[in-house]
């Protein structure tokens, strides 16, 4: 258990409050802790960031411990200023709920929401839409405004003129009152959540005369420092087919090559350190990188469809083949493209098909398509961008 617990706690975070000793101790004591990880449904779908944290809170339900997912249906129409340097747009609550229908049922790749000791699913509208505005004053009295410009995020804003609302500073608020409400031992979530969850704890110990432990993850970012989500438009989403999936990690930096390794499969340290050991001694990282497509793929489709995707991605792009299963329609003679391809799917939106026909990125049997009213007379492959595909029969 001890070397669990140590793992635990060295994996994939960043830091632990107050410390590794406090909840290393905490879990050596034998207690059942209750512990939650706060997600705000500002998407449609989870991505490979959310499971990192859902990832290391299913590690503590595995050792008996009470895990709670937190869906924040009221703090996502506030909107967490994380890492902004401008407001975020607020959401209505009817988006805000349908953002998390698919949530429950992505989260259970991680979590159990049955069995003997079953994960919880709660939302904090619960308790934050029945403020009363005393409530909130009370609230807002037990933090001050220095403490909240103690945020660099803020801070960067000053700098730049930028403005500051005021229900930005009411968010680690609301986010730290969760901790109260839910009466827990800790909280689970990436670095970048740190003020806010160290906000809960200060309010857990003032108002319950609780201590609360603050386990924050490292973040998976791309080469430029960002986080990879939704905001930054790179994300890996878990609602993603497996050869779309596949194909975005394989467009991955190297250098996040190891870290996906660490934060996002179940292979051992020693696996880990064997991949970098390949890379240093003049491996190909390409190859490496398959190898964690493969295996993230794997934890949502299993292995036959990660290794269909694996297969497909070396046939598409290594062998410059077209993918096995790409999808078949027939068509009539004369049929518009650009119709073809929005009723497929395959394009968003009629801007779309313009851009990508003006940046050379669509084709019909590797001959570039230059014509916006492009007719189809014979079948052939359709290829738009580098990953998609369809097979027109007419």
């Amino acid at each position: 258990m001890e070397e669990k617990i140590d793992n635990l706690l060295k994996r994939g975070v960043e830091a632990v409050y107050p410390s590794r000793e406090y909840l290393k101790s905490l879990l050596l004591s034998g207690k059942k802790i209750k512990l939650y990880l706060g997600i705000d449904p500002t998407g449609p779908s989870l991505h490979l960031g959310h499971a990192i944290h859902l990832k290391k809170l299913s590690e503590f339900q595995t050792m008996g411990h009470e895990v709670i997912l937190l869906i924040g249906d009221f703090t996502a129409m506030i909107g967490d200023p994380t890492g902004k340097g401008e407001a975020r747009k607020q959401l209505t609550r009817e988006q805000v709920l349908d953002n998390a229908k698919l949530y429950k049922k992505q989260a259970s790749k991680f979590l159990n929401f049955k069995g003997e000791n079953p994960a919880r699913l709660v939302y904090n509208s619960k308790w934050l839409g029945k403020m009363k505005f005393g409530d909130v004053l009370e609230l807002a009295s037990r933090m001050t405004v220095g403490q909240m410009l103690e945020r660099d995020m803020f801070q960067k804003r000053i700098k730049e003129s930028r403005p500051i609302y005021l229900h930005e500073f009411l968010y680690p608020l609301m986010q730290g009152y969760d901790s109260v409400a839910l009466a827990v031992d800790g909280e689970i979530g990436g670095n970048d959540q740190i003020f806010n969850m160290l906000a809960g704890r200060n309010l857990s110990r003032e108002i319950s005369g609780k201590d609360k432990f603050v386990l924050a993850s490292k973040l998976l970012v791309d080469s430029s420092g960002a986080k990879m989500g939704k905001s930054e438009g790179n994300m890996v989403t878990l609602a993603d087919e497996p050869f779309d999936m596949f194909g975005k990690i394989m467009s991955w930096d190297d250098k996040l090559i190891l870290p996906g390794f660490e934060l996002c499969t179940s292979l051992s340290d020693e696996e880990i350190s064997k991949s970098k050991e390949r890379m240093s001694a003049g491996g190909n990282p390409r190859d490496e990188k398959i190898l964690l497509a493969y295996e993230i793929t794997k934890i949502y489709y299993g292995p036959r469809k990660s290794a269909q995707a694996k297969n497909n991605f070396i046939n598409t792009f290594k062998n410059k083949e077209t993918p096995a299963d790409v999808k078949e329609v027939k068509v009539i003679s004369g049929t518009d493209l650009k119709s073809v391809l929005l009723e497929n799917g395959i394009v968003s939106s009629g801007s779309e098909f313009r851009r990508l026909v003006e940046e050379g990125a669509v084709s019909c049997d590797d001959t570039k398509v230059t014509d916006l009213f492009y007719k189809i007379e014979t079948s052939q492959i359709i290829k738009v961008g580098k990953k998609r595909f369809l097979k027109i029969n007419v």
